[in-house]
């Protein structure tokens, strides 16, 4: 029986995309040109090619048809008819053709090693289009085994997941990745809130936070963590700090509360800041309260004054009594007041005396107060250094992730 040589099919295949609405991507001319095929074979070969070029898709199919016929094809013919199949039956809109094609080429062996994931990604994305999802995700694992450094693809493979309500496997496949991008991270989140999953919602939120901040993520969080068992109802005020930091305070109450708490943990520079800060913002100094305001302003600028007069005896009678946490607080106080250098002194004492009730949270406040002066280098290694369970290691932790990335 005659042969046929073709010397070049010049064959352009159409590759679907990841998404229908992806533009059609052009593949490279087939490889094995040079192996010869039967005239049988050959020439309705050649003018499906033709037909396909000039746009005559279905009738390119039609006469691929007369291929089939033909018994006994070698591995290259078959290579080469399903080849052009798989280009015309993209074009004409035939996904079952399409795919079964791009299955015949892809298990050719007769790929280059340039061509292979490219044919991978037209086939997983025949199968996403057709909404073939169980067909679509081995295509795409395919894809992942031909360039693991695939993003696009373990992103199509969570989606569909995601989509068809397998959460735990969406989550699994989320979890296994070496980094995840804000959308992916924000799925995890929403997929773990789906399954209840309170502990790993906490920290997807917190790694949101860190490297994709937004003021509502870092609110949830705030408002997660302290729900946590175990956050100690002491920290309300450290908590308070964080959100003022976080520019997530608004209300009057808000204000009015943390300002209030400044007062009684005996930092009355603090309250001031607070206040004047809530002036400023509006929500203090108006409306039916603008005059209880007003008092506590006043309360705050008159326990000032008091302080400075008494501070020095207060000192000594914490030095003498070696009363930790009242040095300490001290110390505070008057890092906020612009006495930087005495107050982390003061705080320094403390933590050497060793009587602290909590002395994780002597130490988030030295690593606050570290950062009030100035002193961002040190207050990141101090605040790395709090571990407590109470909630004061997810505080210090918190705020390393506001210092490194402010909102």
């Amino acid at each position: 029986m005659s042969k046929f040589r073709l010397a070049h099919l010049g064959l352009v295949m159409a590759a679907i995309g990841f998404t229908a609405a992806a533009p059609i991507a052009g593949f490279s001319s087939v490889a094995y040109a040079a192996e010869t095929v039967r005239a049988e074979i050959g020439k309705p070969l050649q003018e499906a090619q033709k037909l396909a070029a000039a746009g005559k898709n279905k009738e390119a199919l039609a006469k691929l048809k007369e291929t089939d016929a033909v018994g006994g094809k070698t591995a290259n013919e078959t290579y080469l008819i399903e080849r052009t199949r798989a280009s015309a039956a993209v074009a004409a809109g035939d996904n079952d053709a399409a795919a079964k094609a791009f299955e015949s080429v892809l298990n050719s062996g007769k790929l280059s090693p340039a061509e292979s994931p490219k044919f991978a990604e037209a086939l997983a994305g025949i199968y996403y289009r057709a909404k073939d999802y169980p067909k679509a995700i081995n295509a795409f694992q395919r894809v992942l085994k031909e360039n693991p450094g695939n993003t696009q693809a373990q992103e199509y493979i969570v989606q569909i997941y995601y989509t068809s309500g397998k959460y735990a496997e969406a989550a699994k496949e989320l979890q296994n990745a070496k980094s995840l991008n804000e959308n992916q991270l924000g799925m995890l989140a929403n997929i773990q809130l789906k399954q209840n999953d309170k502990a790993g919602y906490v920290q997807t939120l917190e790694k949101m936070a860190a490297s994709y901040p937004k003021a509502q993520t870092w609110a949830d969080l705030l408002q997660r963590v302290q729900t946590k068992p175990g956050f100690s109802s002491t920290l309300s005020l450290d908590l308070l700090r964080l959100r003022l930091q976080l520019g997530l305070l608004s209300k009057p109450n808000e204000y009015m509360e943390m300002s209030q708490l400044a007062l009684q943990a005996g930092n009355p520079a603090e309250a001031i800041k607070i206040i004047d800060q809530g002036y400023k913002k509006g929500a203090l100094g108006t409306g039916s309260d603008a005059a209880r305001h007003q008092r506590l302003k006043d309360l705050a600028a008159k326990t000032q004054t008091e302080f400075d007069a008494k501070q020095a005896a207060a000192e000594a009678e914490a030095v003498k009594a070696k009363d930790a946490d009242a040095l300490a607080n001290m110390g505070y106080a008057l890092v906020s007041s612009g006495k930087a250098d005495k107050g982390l002194a003061l705080i320094d004492q403390a933590i050497k005396l060793g009587t602290a009730k909590n002395p994780d949270a002597v130490k988030l406040h030295q690593g606050l107060a570290q950062n009030i002066a100035g002193k961002k280098a040190a207050a990141l290694a101090t605040l790395k250094s709090v571990k407590g369970t109470d909630g004061t290691g997810d505080l210090a932790r918190y705020w390393v992730m506001n210092i490194n990335r402010p909102l």
